[in-house]
């Protein structure tokens, strides 16, 4: 989430009061949902909310972020979030998707930072108590969401430690050292007690590991002249065989890598097999296959043309897949100062582990005054604990398939697509049409804070999907219980299916690595499934309720007629009158 989705301008309304304005950018492809969302909360259209310089309110700052922070999660809410009904906490106050409340939290402390910038000297001090206050708030949900770090003394950090000699030789400033920890293998862990807004790690450019290399390379004249090959493939071939150069200048970088990436790409025989009743197979056969087609049409080929250029035996299978997962794992997007956006290799950088709620949500930017990559801090992190940094908003089938790993935690984007007929167009509740939602999806029934009637922990764009064809106008009432069981009873039994799909796994102790990646993998899976099986089965029978209710309701009007009374009165002339 970049901060320029955001905007936040003061304006004078009278000598003491001033608008602080919040909202969407026009720009964000989910204004019309995100801006009707905001309206639902009852916020002003425009983001308008009045500063006071003078207030006797003693708690005005926490009140006014507050407001900010609920309409800052809806703006820096993403597709996956909007589409599930937006970031909700449970009964117990814990949030679905905390990364969405940082980004939020964060985004709100940007833009007041850029205001007290600004020299209104007026503002100061309002600000600055909101900024307080957001601090705060970022400490408290930092507490909520805080991993124990036990690290592994018994292994060795020697190429690792040799790594960061070197980048300081280099011009590398940091804050975190190198260690193994239980898990994760290696990991950031901060030297000192880090505040929001330090800087953990600085990078030069000069030891970023980006596509101006491959240019300067005795192999760039003849890959160049390869039709449709990308600055992706040409580093990947110059690393495979860098990594082999005793005099390179990034040795220490190459040393440091695992001779094992143990990514999905590396899956065996038996942790496919495992995965069989789930996408993610298909997902890991077909990058192998693009991968083994990749290969295949540069080699033999251009070993055999330039033997000198590419010895056979730096670029076989087994290195090339070695070298994918390298990339896939360890590249990051930067965009350096001239606006070029590159997949580049940041040494040291890749000791930072991946979270949910990370501490470093924003980097990948070239400072320009000081030509370096910069890792800030978007929530505290304090020494000996390890420091994480978000490698994007990813699903665990990606997480699996190109970094090895399951995230801790619940992950909010283990969606699960569905082959689903989209073309027609998604409408909130009154009917009004605001988007059209590209797909429809599911995910842990457990992450919805509303399993009511019409409702049911489902989410409401893949309900209203199966609601409008039966009707053209979505209405949620008592007249439609039929509709509604039908529906029920159809996502039931589709459900149902995949469950069954998934079968039943019982793994041997002894399995390896990735066989015992591939059950976990399988096990949230079926999770997922069954929550939604249940689901649809406490919806089903919330809607039976409701008829019975309704039915009974209808039998009891049908007795007492219209115009007469159930209490009858005796008269003076001992007659009965209603």
């Amino acid at each position: 989430m970049d901060d320029d989705k955001l905007h936040l301008s003061n304006k004078t309304v009278e000598n003491d009061e001033y608008l602080l304005v919040l909202k969407p950018s026009e720009e964000d492809p989910l204004f019309e949902i995100k801006k009707k969302l905001l309206e639902d909360k009852g916020f002003e259209p425009q983001g308008h909310v009045v500063l006071k310089s003078s207030t006797s309110c003693p708690d005005w700052p926490t009140k006014i972020m507050e407001i900010l922070l609920e309409r800052a999660k809806i703006i820096c809410s993403d597709e996956i979030e909007l589409y599930f009904g937006g970031v909700e906490t449970n009964s117990s106050g814990v949030l679905y998707n905390p990364r969405i409340e940082l980004e939020a939290l964060h985004s709100i402390l940007s833009l007041i930072d850029k205001t007290l910038s600004s020299g209104n000297h007026a503002l100061t001090s309002i600000l600055q108590d909101l900024r307080d206050v957001c601090i705060d708030m970022i400490k408290e949900l930092g507490g909520k969401i805080r991993l124990e770090t036990r690290i592994v003394t018994d292994f060795s950090c020697d190429n690792e430690r040799c790594l960061l000699q070197w980048g300081e030789s280099s011009g590398v400033q940091r804050k975190l050292d190198v260690a193994y920890v239980e898990g994760a293998g290696r990991g950031a862990i901060a030297t000192e007690d880090l505040k929001v807004g330090d800087i953990a790690l600085e990078i030069p450019v000069s030891v970023i590991i980006s596509e101006e290399l491959v240019h300067e390379s005795d192999m760039f004249p003849i890959l160049k002249k390869i039709d449709g090959i990308s600055s992706e493939t040409m580093l990947l071939l110059w690393s495979m065989k860098e990594k082999h150069n005793r005099y390179s200048k990034f040795k220490f970088f190459f040393d440091a890598l695992p001779e094992v990436f143990n990514t999905g790409l590396s899956f065996g025989i038996n942790a496919i097999m495992t995965l069989d009743g789930t996408l993610l197979l298909d997902e890991i056969v077909q990058a192998k296959e693009h991968l083994r087609n990749q290969y295949d049409e540069l080699f033999p080929p251009l070993c055999n043309d330039h033997p000198d250029i590419f010895p056979a035996e730096l670029y076989t299978w087994e290195q090339f897949l070695w070298a994918c997962e390298l990339w896939y794992s360890n590249g990051m997007k930067i965009m350096f100062t001239d606006g070029q956006l590159q997949t580049c290799l940041v040494p040291i950088a890749g000791f930072l582990n991946h979270s949910l709620c990370p501490h470093i949500l924003h980097y990948g930017r070239v400072d320009s005054a000081t030509n370096s990559l910069k890792f800030p801090l978007s929530r505290p992190c304090n020494v000996g604990e390890e420091c994480y940094l978000s490698y994007g908003k990813f699903s665990s089938s990606h997480l699996v398939t190109f970094y090895g790993f399951l995230p801790q935690g619940e992950n909010p984007y283990d969606v699960i697509s569905l082959d689903i007929d989209s073309n027609k167009a998604v409408c909130f509740e009154d009917g009004c049409h605001m988007s059209s939602w590209t797909n429809h999806m599911v995910r842990g029934t457990w992450l919805s804070k509303n399993h009511e009637l019409f409702h049911y922990g489902l989410p409401s764009p893949l309900l209203d999907h199966f609601r409008r064809a039966c009707s053209p106008v979505i209405q949620t009432d008592v007249h439609n219980l039929e509709t509604e069981l039908e529906i029920l009873e159809d996502l039931c039994s589709t459900f149902e299916d995949m469950l069954e799909t998934l079968g039943e796994i019982n793994p041997d102790d002894s399995t390896t690595w990735d066989v015992k990646l591939a059950v976990r993998f399988k096990d949230l899976q079926r999770k997922i499934v069954s929550s939604i099986v249940t689901s649809c089965y406490s919806g089903r029978r919330l809607v039976e309720y409701e008829a019975r209710m309704a039915h009974a309701s209808k039998i009891s009007r049908s007795i007492i007629q219209p115009g007469h009374s159930e209490n009858v009165e005796t008269s003076g002339d001992g007659l009965h009158r209603s």
